[in-house]
Parts: structure tokens; C-alpha cells; sequence
């Protein structure tokens, strides 16, 4: 009997849990399943600029030129060397400033364009960056387009999703049964019998995957990320600089530092030729080193693609003080292969070098989560297992709204009815506390759900019955 108070209170959490994570779970599992392929996806994105027929090549300071040439007032941010030696380089630029705002994540500031200039040095086409196919596609996975509002709802689903899973791998756990209907599904027992297996055997096979993708989406997440940021600093576990963001903004902490492109470096003919302006606006003497030369000496590292190189006062991609410095890093995806070095301006010595050794274990550890959950630290195979993932997971929802619309009465939700016997749950009431200390955004909003529940929504008889609220003086047979 206790065994079946419990199994339907952990029912009661598992259906609440996924009724309100089922269609986040639908647009994650589909813009991640996309995002996984950015590499192939950016080379169709930039087809027309690839492999391309030149019978001279010029350098690299002339092609930021000519890009130059075609945004007047538009100041260089960074180059991004070819993949192939026929391939456009990649120039990115800030506008002019044609206006106070440029969008709800942005703020103030200038405009970005990529623009793709040729070998023999013609401009060929251009990008808005934050409007590019896999830029839309990660913004709508992590934010939801919302920006900071929109990775708290995503967060919030994700520790929800976790809570999910728990409860659905308990209701799942064969007592007396045979694998029929626990490892695969049994195909003879009617269509409810089939899509109740087809929902809990696609739970059990994807759940520690689908575990995985959750626990390394934390570190992104605006509430855990910050969180485990102040852990870290507290606790001595910094090292170097954070590469990933936080909340959609950048882990230095000033969420416009890639928008910040007053201060950026290399503004063209408005500045004293053999002067470079900092981004306090003061001038110093300019680069005695080229960007051909800082490109030189990055092709010779032969580090993997997209390999960046940016000119001297910069901010730095995720927050910090610009660096008076050229700066040269591999942005691969493969975060374990990503390696970058400064120079200095005036001798082109090399300054400084950081590659994935020397980052602390805790952001080694993250790193490989981040390139898995990016589908990039095994290839193809990562690919192809991050899709699958993402197919079960829009089966578990597919499958649970129809065995919520199949067994829904009329008139109410359909929520499993608590007993009124209340079930002893000493184990289930540490595991929930435990995640809850782990999950703010989890505690929280459970908080605030049982404040609601019982201040309020007790006290309406129709809402709480309605909702499933009131108790029910049959058990029932403990059967999902």
C-alpha cells in the first residue's frame, strides 16, 4: 500500500513536471538538433564564397581595406583567416552608429557586419551576424529570443526537465515485469498498452543522455552559471579567462563588451596615420607590426578553424579589459583544441600562450561538456548521437501528450489525485532537497508553486478540483 501512495505521488510531480516542460523540451530538442550541425551549416551559409577562382592574391591588410572601403565609417574588429587558401577571408566590422539602440541585447553601440573579401581582394557579399541561420538557432536554444528573461525560462525548464526524467525513471522501474514493455515495446498489448511503452522505453533509453545534455547546459544558464561562477572565484578555481557566456552575456561581466565598438581598434582614415586610438580615447603609436604579419605567423600555428586574429585594443570576446595586444585564438567548437596567443604590437613577439592544459581542471571539465552538448568533441558520431537524443526527446512528447489527451476527463486537467493518506517519503524528500540546494531556479519556483497551491488555489474549489487538487479517497491501483 505505501509503495502505492508513493508511486502516485511521484506520478503527481512527473505529470505537473511535464506538463510545463513538454514544449520547451520540443523547441530545445529541435533548435539543438539543428545547432549540432553550425559548422556544416555556416560552410552552406558562405558556399558562394568558397573555393574561388584567383589569379592573385593580395594581403591581408589590403582586404580589411577594401571592406573598409565599402562601409565608410565603419571601423575593423577582427579576421578570420580562410579555411582553404581559395577561400574568402572573413572581415567583421562595426557599422556606423546610425542610432541609440540596436536591439534588447545589444544596447547601445554600433551595428556588426561580417563581410567576405576575396584572395585577389574584392568585397563579395556580406552577413549580419546576429541574423545568421546558426546565430538565430542558438539564440532561440538559450534565450528564446527573449535575452536574459528568456534563458531564466529556459533554465527554469531545464530543472524541471531533470526533476522530469527523475520521476519518470522511477515510475519506470520494472517491479515484477519482463523486459517487454521496460527495455522495448510491446507491440500486441492494444494502442494503450503501445503508447504507454513507447513513452516510458524512449525514457529510459534517452534519460542519461538527455541527463548529460542538461547538467553541461547549466554552466550557460544566467541564475547557475553566475552561481557557479562565485563558487569558483570564491573557492580559488579561476584560471585564466571564462570561454563561455553566461546568461547569453559575456562570464568578464559587461554584457556589451562585443558591442562596445567605439572602442574598438584599426578605425580607418578618421585617426593620425602611425596612431592607434585605446578605448579610453586616447592616442598611442600605432602597431609597427601589420595584420599580414600577425596572419603570417597564425598560419604557421596551423590552429584549427575559425582561427581569429584581432588588432590591438579589442574588448575581449567574453568581458574583461580590452588588450593592448594582437590578439590570435582558434573559436573552434572543439573547446579541447582551442588554443590562443597575444603578440606584442611594436616587436610581434609572442606574450602570452593558453591552450587547454592550462586551464583548471573545473573549466577543462566543463569544456568537454560544452563540446559534447555542441555536438563537436567526437564529430560526426556526437552528431549523429546529439539527433537521436533529440528525436526521442520529441517522442517522450509527443507521446506523453497523447496519453494525457487519452486519459483527460472533460471537465478537469486530468493531474493524478493525491490520497489522503500522505505517503512516507523520507528517501524522495532528501533527493527533492537536494536538488533543490543544486537548482535555485528549481527551488524557487517550487516555492513558490506550494505557496500558491496552498494560499491560494486550495481555497477555490472549482480551480482545485479542476487542477486535480483535492484528494482522493482511492488510491487506485498505482498504474500510469
Amino acid at each position: 500500500m505505501d509503495r502505492t501512495l508513493v508511486y502516485r505521488t511521484i506520478w503527481r510531480w512527473h505529470f505537473y513536471a511535464g506538463l510545463f516542460v513538454m514544449p520547451m523540451v520540443l523547441v530545445l530538442a529541435l533548435t539543438g538538433a539543428v545547432y549540432l550541425f553550425k559548422p556544416q551549416v555556416d560552410a552552406w551559409e558562405e558556399r558562394a564564397w568558397r573555393d574561388l577562382p584567383a589569379t592573385v592574391t593580395v594581403s591581408a591588410d589590403q582586404q580589411v581595406k577594401a571592406a573598409l572601403a565599402a562601409f565608410p565609417g565603419s571601423r575593423f574588429h577582427s579576421y578570420r583567416l580562410p579555411e582553404a587558401e581559395r577561400d574568402a577571408a572573413l572581415v567583421h566590422l562595426a557599422l556606423p552608429n546610425h542610432g541609440p539602440d540596436h536591439g534588447p541585447d545589444h544596447g547601445p553601440g554600433r551595428a556588426m557586419r561580417d563581410v567576405y573579401v576575396s584572395p585577389d581582394g574584392k568585397v563579395l557579399g556580406s552577413l549580419d551576424p546576429e541574423w545568421r541561420i546558426m546565430q538565430v538557432a542558438h539564440d532561440i536554444h538559450g534565450q528564446l529570443m527573449l535575452g536574459k528573461r528568456g534563458s531564466w525560462l529556459v533554465e527554469l525548464a531545464a530543472s524541471w526537465a531533470i526533476v522530469m526524467i527523475l520521476t519518470g525513471l522511477y515510475l519506470w522501474w520494472p517491479a515484477s515485469r519482463s523486459l517487454a514493455g521496460v527495455v522495448w515495446p510491446r507491440l500486441g498489448g492494444g494502442r494503450k498498452v503501445l503508447w504507454r511503452d513507447l513513452h516510458a522505453v524512449t525514457g529510459f533509453w534517452v534519460s542519461g543522455l538527455a541527463l548529460v545534455l542538461l547538467v553541461t547546459g547549466l554552466p550557460w544558464a544566467d541564475v547557475w552559471g553566475s552561481a557557479f561562477k562565485a563558487v569558483r572565484t570564491e573557492l580559488g578555481w579561476v584560471k585564466g579567462k571564462q570561454d563561455w557566456t553566461i546568461g547569453g552575456a559575456p562570464a568578464g561581466g559587461d554584457e556589451h563588451a562585443e558591442h562596445q565598438h567605439d572602442a574598438m581598434a584599426m578605425g580607418v582614415s578618421p585617426m593620425p596615420m602611425g596612431t592607434h586610438r585605446m578605448p579610453d580615447g586616447t592616442l598611442m603609436t600605432m602597431s609597427s607590426v601589420s595584420l599580414s604579419e600577425i596572419v603570417a605567423e597564425a598560419k604557421s600555428r596551423h590552429l584549427p578553424f575559425p582561427v581569429i586574429v584581432s588588432p590591438p585594443g579589442t574588448p575581449l570576446r567574453f568581458g574583461g579589459k580590452a588588450k593592448s595586444e594582437w590578439s590570435v585564438r582558434s573559436d573552434t567548437q572543439n573547446r579541447p583544441l582551442r588554443v590562443s596567443y597575444t603578440f606584442d604590437p611594436m616587436t610581434g613577439r609572442e606574450t602570452s600562450h593558453e591552450d587547454f592544459a592550462d586551464k583548471h581542471v573545473i573549466d577543462r571539465v566543463v569544456a568537454y561538456g560544452v563540446a559534447w552538448h555542441e555536438g563537436q568533441l567526437l564529430g560526426l558520431a556526437n552528431q549523429l548521437i546529439g539527433v537521436a537524443t533529440a528525436l526521442m526527446l520529441v517522442m517522450m512528447s509527443v507521446t506523453g501528450f497523447i496519453l494525457w489527451r487519452r486519459r483527460k476527463p472533460a471537465d478537469r486537467l486530468g493531474a493524478p489525485a493525491p490520497t489522503v493518506t500522505p505517503a512516507r517519503m523520507g528517501g524522495v524528500v532528501v533527493i527533492v532537497l537536494a536538488l533543490a540546494l543544486l537548482l535555485p531556479m528549481l527551488a524557487v519556483s517550487m516555492t513558490a508553486m506550494l505557496l500558491i497551491e496552498f494560499a491560494l488555489l486550495r481555497r477555490l474549489p472549482a480551480t482545485a478540483r479542476w487542477l486535480g487538487l483535492r484528494a482522493s479517497l482511492n488510491a487506485g491501483s498505482g498504474s500510469a
